[in-house]
């Protein structure tokens, strides 16, 4: 539907939405902007009335972006409007530069950059974006916002919903004591989801090791702790900038499930124990707990009901994986449900947003399981972490594990035959400057054809999803065609002779035939 209803009853004139959001974070933002690019009505409510926080800034709300998020925010044209990576490149103190310089981690185990052999990713090409850079939470969601407000969603801040109830046309919502109606609901508000408590979605999974903390003290005595992040027989702490502290205490999570505050003395007795220092924390600024609990929703989908985000997966944050787990939620579920919505939908369009997202969320909660496994204090541990480190250090091991963390080796099975079905369509660099990446700024498929080729130029126009596009590449990875679809992601490709059949069955499986 392009448009927002407006029905009128008993003199009660109220709105039915396209879809109704709960939670403005990062991924509601986005999936909102996906929802809103394809005409889509779209409201968002949050329940916090306050956009800013000093957890969302700098250095707390430092967050890594991987190659799949930033060519998502690059294909449709927000990436130039990030700034922080343009000046800040490493917040860690006394970072060692050039190719012993640390590239990523997994569980605190360096990997450096001078050990990665880019060559193994054959599908990267020199004008591809770079697999990952650093911003904070405040900044991206200023740059959504700011987008979502220019294409038309509508926030209202301070609405908390309360409860909600779906019929087959639609779903209500109540929140801020007010009511509110649309034809989809999609749960983007977190870890404590009300919308997947309410709507009975099962959450399994696995319990937490341990208790994170994240910190902003004052110490009498900083010169006895370590620069950078440190592992120790008793659990983790890093010290990013003076006074900023992260801490991993092996307590089963314990503490956090408590619900207890943070005092001066408690984290001080922690950071004491953790670092085996006699380190003083004079004053406490701010505090918050957080936990390496494992959970997944086992659908991401019940009736008008969808959840995307930290509302279908939760796991530690180690290695910041969570932020663009469910910004690839947002890309892959927005042109989908906004195609069901505008009834330009393939039967099972929508439902191909859980069965490609699950594994994916699956194996994101397994990466961030093997790190906390490794990192307890105990033999067994220790045993599996020196075998990592020696592996890590390998140029095979840095670079598998640089592919994991930064999202390159990222592949959805579509069960297609060419290799490249699946992986996010590699940045072709045209005769003319042009990338393909800033032809996807509207959302569309494409059909790209290296060869100019009339037969499949005519299958093209039969859709009116679907842009085609014919140019030559200055590097074609040895490819003729590729279909792509809005998200990147490549849903056919072939090398040489173009088998009609094919490609007609592909784009009618992720395209309506106009």
């Amino acid at each position: 539907m392009n448009t927002t209803l407006k029905n009128k009853k008993n003199n009660h004139t109220h709105t039915i939405y396209d879809v109704i959001i709960s939670g403005a974070g990062p991924v509601g933002l986005f999936l909102a902007c996906e929802l809103a690019l394809a005409k889509c009505s779209v409201l968002i409510l949050e329940k916090a009335v306050e956009a800013h926080s000093p957890l969302k800034q700098l250095p707390f709300g430092i967050r890594g972006l991987s190659a799949p998020t930033i060519e998502a925010l690059y294909r449709r044209g927000l990436l130039q409007e990030l700034e922080i990576h343009k000046h800040l490149k490493n917040p860690h103190q006394n970072a060692v530069q050039g190719p012993r310089r640390q590239a990523g981690h997994f569980a605190g185990i360096p990997f450096r950059d001078g050990d990665i052999d880019t060559a193994q990713w054959k599908y990267r090409l020199p004008s591809s974006t770079p697999t990952s850079l650093i911003t904070e939470m405040e900044e991206l969601e200023t740059v959504l916002s700011r987008r979502a407000a220019i294409l038309g969603v509508e926030i209202k801040r301070g609405f908390a919903i309360t409860s909600f109830h779906q019929n087959n046309e639609g779903v209500t919502v109540q929140a801020g004591g007010q009511s509110f109606e649309s034809k989809w609901l999609v749960g983007c508000d977190g870890s404590r989801s009300v919308v997947r408590k309410t709507g009975g979605f099962e959450f399994a999974g696995t319990e937490p090791e341990f208790t994170g903390y994240t910190a902003k003290v004052d110490i009498l005595n900083p010169e006895l702790l370590k620069p950078g992040r440190n592992v120790t027989p008793t659990g983790m702490y890093m010290q990013s900038q003076p006074g900023y502290l992260a801490i991993q205490d092996f307590d089963g999570g314990a503490f956090h499930g408590s619900a207890k505050p943070v005092t001066r003395e408690h984290l001080q007795e922690v950071l004491r124990r953790v670092s085996n220092t006699n380190v003083t924390i004079s004053t406490l600024h701010i505090a918050s707990t957080w936990t390496d609990r494992a959970r997944q929703a086992t659908s991401y989908r019940n009736g008008r009901v969808l959840l995307a985000g930290d509302a279908a997966h939760i796991h530690a944050p180690l290695g910041g994986q969570g932020l663009n787990l469910g910004l690839g939620d947002a890309m892959n579920l927005g042109w989908k449900l906004a195609a069901t919505i505008n009834r330009k939908a393939p039967e099972g369009l929508l439902d191909s947003y859980g069965t490609e997202r699950h594994p994916i969320g699956a194996q994101v909660l397994d990466w961030s399981r093997a790190q906390a496994a490794i990192m307890k204090p105990e033999p067994n541990a220790r045993a599996l972490h020196a075998i990592i480190t020696d592996l890590i250090n390998t140029t095979d091991g840095a670079t598998y594990f640089a592919g994991r963390v930064w999202g390159v080796s990222t592949q959805i099975n579509l069960d297609g035959k060419h290799p490249l079905v699946g992986c996010s369509v590699p940045n072709f660099e045209f005769e003319d400057e042009t990338k393909i990446g800033q032809l996807m700024h509207n959302g569309q498929g494409i059909l790209l054809d290296f060869n100019h080729n009339t037969a499949i130029r005519e299958l093209a126009s039969e859709y009116n999803q679907i842009d085609y596009i014919s140019k030559t590449a200055k590097n074609q990875l040895g490819l003729c065609a590729v279909l792509i679809q809005p998200d990147g992601i490549v849903a056919w490709a072939t090398d040489d002779l173009i088998e009609t059949s094919e490609l007609q069955k592909a784009m009618a499986t992720w395209f309506w035939l106009t």
